[in-house]
């Protein structure tokens, strides 16, 4: 449903019909979240700092989960659309600037990615391959049920290297 590396972030289910971004967080990865639920960066200190030495020190550790952008988690079997794929991927998958894809996990290995999408064609790409600021639209999570069998390890291995 959401990476390894997405787990420690706030995190809710897809909606059908909504309209999801691909987002970079703070961990680095790229996962799906909502435009709308995007929080700004956090802006400097304003005029006045924390009165004291040990004040700043956990103002500076302090992370509020309300200001994180929630990561927004599909599960296998979706059925999206893919919009905005780049010219390079169109080439590479042999597919159009907008596909119809299903939502994948291609492994069940512990700290790899394995969030991926399947094109019609058969075609796996991980969600770490997309654009950042990609559209993504979801149409059915009731397909969810009958998720597609995960990958064997050489055939992970071989979608890394694309």
């Amino acid at each position: 449903m959401c990476d390894y590396s997405l787990l420690g972030i706030p995190n809710r289910l897809a909606v059908e019909g909504e309209q999801l971004l691909v987002y970079r967080f703070p961990t680095g990865s790229l996962g799906l979240t909502s435009r709308s639920e995007i929080c700004a960066p956090a802006t400097e200190l304003a005029d006045h700092s924390p009165a004291g030495w040990w004040s700043a020190i956990k103002s500076w550790f302090s992370v509020s989960v309300e200001k994180s952008t929630p990561a927004v988690c599909i599960p296998p079997g979706a059925q999206l659309v893919l919009h905005d794929i780049p010219p390079r991927l169109q080439q590479k998958l042999e597919v159009t600037a907008s596909e119809e894809v299903t939502f994948v996990q291609l492994s069940d290995e512990v700290y790899t990615y394995r969030d991926a999408v399947r094109f019609h064609n058969g075609r796996d790409l991980l969600l770490q391959r997309l654009d950042e600021g990609q559209r993504v639209e979801v149409r059915c999570l009731s397909l969810a049920e009958e998720a597609p069998r995960p990958l064997h390890p050489a055939e992970v291995a071989l979608l890394r290297r694309a």
